[in-house]
């Protein structure tokens, strides 16, 4: 029969099996009308359906014709590639699914209904069963048993029957032997792949798991629920099973890479792939890959020494496959999450260096050598622009750079690009901007990369790049000049590797960290412990590598002394020479040695008149002893008596906290001078430490005791260009601590009766206590608030305080202590009580002054440009000063200032991270100073300033958390909003309460009415 004659008979038969259908009264009449055009295009056994049904229509159903294989074959063919299973199909979803289906036998179903989806033409079956699961109501058409049918058939179709694998047999084989040309055939390729990639998005919520875009596949305590989606999972197992049954469709006609089109089922693998991957699924597509060409690279590395790998490989039809595979998806996008998922895969299955190659090598070879893109992800974006781990950076080196295999000898190996990409990475790391912008993690991984491409490196390489010395040299001096320790450990790495090349038997260490033979070029770094130490702290604060000074319980450190009163008698009005002070150095020192001796001395003193006196001069008993002030200026300016400096800093200290009478006349010239002394100059090589300790130490009590005059020369030196960028970092860190250890000092003073009289007349601004902190009264007796750290996310908009309540009074302790008085402690304890901030009578002369020449560029000074550390530094010592004045009226004083300087584009918006860190410290510190009761009298009395800086402090906040590269000025942003959304919630509640206060609240000033508090979730705009 004519082909043409064909699809006429075919179209005919389908009109009367409808037409019988529609006619029908009874389910057995539908099962043979089906029955009569199955039997002619598939191979059926009658006797299987006949013993479902009743005996009038079994004989129907034994009397069809069962034609022969060819023509059943050229009916087949007929009715798929033509109109009638279209037009069958349709009817049968629509029609016969909701009205009749329900009523079939199980055979009937499967042999007379399911086997037109599941014996078909899959290409065909897919474009008419997807539609069906987005089916609208219509006619009072059940829709929701539509939908359900279709999804059963695609399960069947698909999944069971491995549909997609069929797939990509009908694309290789029959669309060829039939003529199609290539035009024809990507098309169709690329529609079908379409349509299948986009079944889980179409399917319903409620669905069948096979074809959920997500199922759970499982979830630990304390762990993320692990998602995959299993149809994906399962059609790319068919897929890849192509490779691994060495499938002849993946082989034909590729021995060329242009000659790739000519295989329809390599381009529907490559095509359904990357729609896969584009649907956020590359590394499921990669896990399953990964673990197949592992095992085939084990199989040959295992039977096989390494030089005959390659040869042994391309031996195998399976890995011709792998490879084909890979070149068939033309997409460079997913081509590079694909690969970026593989490096990741291959640490997972903890393969090693020669395997990791080999797999790399067997998937990515063919598509290195020709095609320019590919090269390009692997050198461009997996080395400058991506982070991978130090172990997958050694494979892509290996595999796109050194291009040979682990273990052999690079001396003689020719690498035409090995010259070309270490230029690039020099150019990239060089850059003074890339230090200053790039994240921190980034920044790690460039300098591994080109330390590694470096060892590898040999003299002559070396000598061929232009520039190559000139731009290393400047990266390690732009790193060296980094306050951050982990910059300047990559300065010190590359450096050291560098030297090598130059002079292997002198290596230049710049690091006591690299004395190691071999180099951490992990940097003992990972973004998981920044991130982690960032969300531990309590407020926004510099994290340690940053190299601020952190928040110390006590700025001056102090030693345990041997008591000098430990005696039988004791004269309390005995008189003691200051000079006595210098002993205590040298009995700290000689503790244990006098611990040791004291039963040998004292067993000899009864003899000690019998021993003659030591007449002879020694030097120690020439010693000047220093008891004035005024005598340690004079030692300290003898910069030729090196011995005598230093005999002065051991004791400046302890002399200065003693606080003689003329320390307020000397304070100002011993500042000058402690500031002004060399260290180095006067101390024994490797004790230099020591003596800058001392010196801090001085002048930090200089401060303490002696603060106005002493602050005075301070912040004169601060910009005076006879001192250096160690000098001004000094002054600053001695303001620091000297701030610190005012506001934790202890005074004694009466206690304020707790009457209600009394406590109404004390402003709640003056409270020295935290106002985010919850209300001190309640019980008697009750311990301080403290802040319980939550488990939940890092963006928690509230605070959680708990605190130690005293046993009741029928509440029976048990223990051993017991105490005996004749005084109640209680009532002592109401008599006196301690201070513990006398910081803030000060906090203008540490402030202000130190506020006023920032921005000024003089000679040896320039804060904003390359004395950026200075800055830092600078802005800390002011947030350390507002957190010193919180709940205290100064904080509503000095706050706007500080603000008007942080508000300065030079300083808020600064290239350097190290600087924008710091400010986002002050920031956060003036939230937590500045108390909301006095922000609404502010607004209440008109005075915007305030809220305005502070709405200043959210917006740039925000804007820092959405553009800011670096991680940590990300933390610190985020916690910052959340203190500002804590400060906009407590001064909106003290508006309220303030202005129902008053029975006939007083109108607003016309500028208090336009500011507004944003709080977060509460304001949309």
């Amino acid at each position: 029969m004519e082909k043409r004659e064909l699809e006429g008979a075919v179209v005919t038969k389908v009109r009367e099996v409808i037409s019988a259908i529609t006619n029908a009264k009874h389910v057995d009449e539908v099962v043979c009308a089906l029955h009569s055009i199955a039997a002619l295009l598939f191979p059926l056994d009658s006797s299987l359906i006949s013993g479902s049904i009743e005996e009038f229509y079994r004989d129907k159903v034994l009397r069809v014709k069962i034609p022969s294989d060819e023509e059943r074959h050229d009916w087949w063919d007929a009715f798929y590639r033509g109109v009638g299973f279209p037009t069958l199909a349709r009817f049968l979803l629509h029609d016969v699914a909701p009205n009749w289906l329900g009523c079939f036998p199980i055979a009937a179903q499967k042999h007379a209904y399911d086997v037109f989806f599941s014996h078909g033409l899959v290409s065909e079956v897919v474009q008419i069963l997807v539609p069906f699961l987005q089916q609208n109501g219509s006619d009072g058409l059940d829709v929701s048993t539509v939908i359900s049918n279709s999804e059963r058939l695609l399960v069947l179709c698909l999944l069971e029957n491995n549909g997609v694998l069929q797939l990509a047999r009908e694309f290789g084989g029959p669309f060829k032997s039939k003529g199609f040309t290539n035009v024809q055939i990507r098309p169709a390729v690329s529609r079908v792949a379409q349509i299948v990639a986009s079944i889980p998005d179409k399917a319903r919520m409620n669905t069948l798991t096979s074809l959920s875009s997500q199922y759970p596949l499982f979830a630990l305590p304390g762990l993320d629920i692990i998602w995959v989606c299993m149809f994906f999972k399962k059609i790319i197992v068919q897929l890849l099973s192509l490779a691994e049954e060495r499938d002849m469709t993946l082989l034909e006609n590729v021995d060329m890479l242009d000659e790739m089109d000519k295989n329809g089922a390599l381009l529907f693998v490559g095509e359904l792939f990357s729609r896969i991957s584009r649907r956020g699924f590359a590394e499921l597509l990669s896990s399953e890959l990964v673990l197949r060409v592992l095992r085939l690279v084990k199989k040959c590395l295992s039977s096989s020494n390494h030089s005959s790998t390659k040869e042994l490989l391309e031996s195998y039809p399976e890995s011709m496959c792998w490879s084909r595979m890979m070149e068939a998806i033309r997409d460079p996008y997913i081509i590079e999450r694909i690969s970026e998922q593989i490096l990741h895969q291959l640490v997972t299955h903890d393969a090693d260096d020669v395997q990791a190659y080999w797999v790399l090598w067997l998937l990515f070879h063919r598509n290195w050598k020709v095609q320019a893109s590919i090269r390009s992800i692997f050198v461009d974006k997996f080395l400058l622009w991506k982070v991978f781990p130090v172990t997958c950076l050694k494979w892509i080196l290996q595999f796109a750079v050194h291009e040979c295999p682990p273990g052999n000898s690079l001396s003689g190996h020719d690498r035409p690009r090995f010259s070309n990409i270490v230029e690039r990475l020099v150019t990239a790391w060089s850059k003074k901007e890339f230090v200053q912008t790039a994240p921190i993690e980034q920044q790690a991984y460039i300098s591994a990369a080109l330390g590694l491409s470096l060892e590898t490196m040999s003299k002559e390489e070396l000598d061929g790049m232009k520039n190559s010395m000139h731009l290393i040299l400047q990266g390690v001096s732009c790193r060296l000049e980094s306050p951050n320790d982990l910059v300047r450990k990559m300065a010190s790495n590359v450096a050291l590797v560098f030297s090598k090349i130059i002079d292997p038997k002198n290596p230049l260490y710049l690091d006591d960290s690299c004395s190691q033979e071999t180099i951490d070029w992990e940097f003992g770094f990972t973004a998981r412990k920044i991130v982690e130490k960032t969300k531990t702290s309590e407020l926004p604060s510099i994290d340690k590598d940053s190299d601020f000074p952190v928040n110390k319980e006590k700025s001056i450190s102090v030693k345990s002394k041997k008591k000098l009163l430990d005696f039988d008698t004791l004269d309390p009005d005995e008189i003691i020479d200051p000079a006595s002070l210098n002993l205590e150095s040298d009995i700290d020192d000689d503790d244990d040695d006098d611990d040791d001796s004291a039963s040998e001395n004292s067993y000899s003193s009864s003899d000690s008149s019998l021993q003659p006196y030591d007449l002879s001069d020694d030097y120690s008993d020439l010693k000047r002893n220093f008891t004035q002030l005024t005598d340690i200026v004079a030692a300290l300016r003898k910069s030729d008596d090196a011995e005598g400096v230093e005999r002065a800093l051991d004791v400046a200290e302890k002399l200065i906290r003693a606080s003689p009478d003329e320390l307020k006349h000397s304070a100002r010239d011993l500042t000058r001078t402690l500031v002004q002394v060399r260290c180095s100059d006067i101390s024994v090589e490797g004790a230099e430490e020591s003596a800058e300790e001392k010196r801090q130490r001085a002048l930090v009590a200089l401060t303490v005791t002696s603060p106005f005059e002493s602050l005075e020369t301070l912040n004169k030196l601060l910009y005076s260009p006879n001192v250096d960028i160690s000098q001004r970092i000094m002054i600053l860190d001695v303001m620091t601590e000297a701030a610190q250890e005012l506001a934790e000092s202890k005074i004694l003073k009466p206690k304020q009766p707790s009457t209600r009289e009394t406590s109404s007349l004390i402003s709640v601004v003056s409270d020295t206590r935290p106002w985010f902190l919850p209300s001190s009264q309640g019980t008697p007796g009750a311990s301080s608030w403290k802040e319980v750290s939550g488990t939940g996310a890092f963006q928690n908009w509230s605070n959680t305080y708990e605190r130690e309540l005293p046993p009741k009074s029928n509440q029976v302790m048990k223990g051993k202590t017991r105490r005996w008085s004749l005084r109640s402690p209680v009532a002592e304890q109401n008599q006196m009580e301690f201070s513990h901030n006398k910081f803030p009578m000060y906090a203008a002369a540490f402030m202000l002054p130190a506020m006023e020449g920032y921005d000024k560029k003089r000679h040896g000074v320039d804060l904003l440009g390359r004395d950026f550390i200075v800055l830092g530094k600078l802005i800390y010592m002011l947030g350390i000063c507002m957190k010193s004045v919180a709940m205290h009226p100064e904080a509503s004083v000095l706050a706007p200032s500080l603000l008007d300087m942080l508000k300065s584009r030079e300083v808020c918006h600064h290239k350097e991270a190290y600087v924008r860190r710091a400010v986002l410290f002050a920031a956060s510190c003036v939230l937590v100073a500045v108390h909301p009761t006095y922000i609404s009298s502010a607004l209440l009395e008109g005075n915007v300033e305030i809220a305005s800086g502070l709405e200043w402090i959210r917006t740039w906040a925000l804007d820092v958390v959405e553009s800011d590269t670096d991680r940590e000025c990300y933390m610190m942003a985020t916690k910052c909003l959340q203190l500002h959304a804590e400060m906009a919630l407590q001064t909106s509640r003290a508006l309220e309460s303030a202005k129902s206060s008053f029975k006939s609240s007083p109108a607003l000033p016309s500028d208090a009415s336009k500011v507004t508090i944003k709080i977060p979730y509460l304001n949309k705009d």
